[in-house]
């Protein structure tokens, strides 16, 4: 399939999102362009309406349209705009597009599930659980047998993490096994996930432990693990890993968030405090 020369010139951003000259669009163009035939101008729409936050029932209703769209697929068999599209439904807090993004989870392009998946963990509800259980239960040994450098069945990275996101602790006996996984991505998604279900600090010991690592793409992956659970005592840890300050400061970002909710302002707590001075060493 011939996609279109508007869509090749996009640039993506290393969070895979596309970024062109935002400001030529209007929501009534995105919207015309997303119904369109342009393969590039509607897989843009998608990524636009998501990025500016476009909730009118209009938009969602075209976007959860395009979890099913047939034309814009890869020679690889991926389908592009249906991964844009999930991927802007959970930013945009679209709640009525769960059953679609379930539905999303038989796709059999690895990405749509991907972002099927992080998106229903956006959405918060828990009719996604027993399937995302599903995968797990029935996806571990494979997971284990296909770890040598082929892709994993399923995006378990993601399914463990929304598992824990939506406080499902009926999945912690199909969790646990993955903190003993080869790929060391899927120990830290499983130790994130186990602390959000039960708070218990060894999980969360195990991340700031993996901060030391050898790897530079683990330490970052440890990195996003422990901004995301808001876990104090890891602050001093993250501000001294050798990664980007970048990456450090965002990490630190979901610490503060994380005391920020538990104060009343104007108040801040002297955990905020702390994360607030070590943030601004690195700037």
């Amino acid at each position: 399939m011939q996609e279109s020369s508007f869509k090749d010139s996009l640039v993506l951003s290393p969070a895979g999102d596309a970024v062109g000259d935002e400001s030529f669009l209007t929501v009534e163009q995105a919207i015309a362009n997303l119904r369109g035939s342009d393969l590039g101008l509607r897989y843009y729409a998608a990524w636009w309406l998501g990025r500016f936050r476009v909730t009118t029932p209009e938009a969602i209703d075209v976007l959860i349209d395009s979890l099913g769209d047939e034309s814009d697929r890869t020679t690889e068999g991926g389908y592009p705009l249906r991964r844009n599209a999930a991927r802007a439904l959970g930013k945009l807090g679209a709640t009525r597009a769960v059953p679609a993004l379930i539905q999303c989870l038989e796709c059999d392009d690895f990405y749509v599930r991907e972002a099927a998946v992080q998106s229903l963990g956006m959405l918060g509800d828990r009719s996604c659980v027993p399937v995302l259980m599903s995968f797990l239960a029935s996806g571990l040994e494979s997971a284990q047998a296909e770890s040598g450098g082929i892709r994993l069945p399923h995006p378990y990275n993601a399914i463990l993490e929304t598992l824990g996101a939506l406080g499902a602790p009926e999945a912690i006996p199909l969790i646990e096994p993955f903190l003993n996984h080869p790929f060391e991505i899927l120990q830290y998604a499983a130790a994130r996930s186990m602390y959000e279900l039960t708070q218990d600090p060894t999980y969360a010991d195990y991340l700031v432990q993996a901060l030391s690592g050898e790897k530079l793409t683990l330490r970052r992956a440890a990195l996003a693990d422990l901004g995301a659970i808001g876990y104090l005592p890891a602050a001093e840890a993250i501000a001294h890993t050798l990664a980007e300050n970048s990456l450090k400061l965002i990490a630190l970002k979901g610490l503060l968030e994380k005391q920020v909710q538990r104060t009343t302002p104007p108040s801040l707590s002297e955990g905020a405090i702390q994360v607030m001075t070590l943030m601004d060493e690195l700037l």
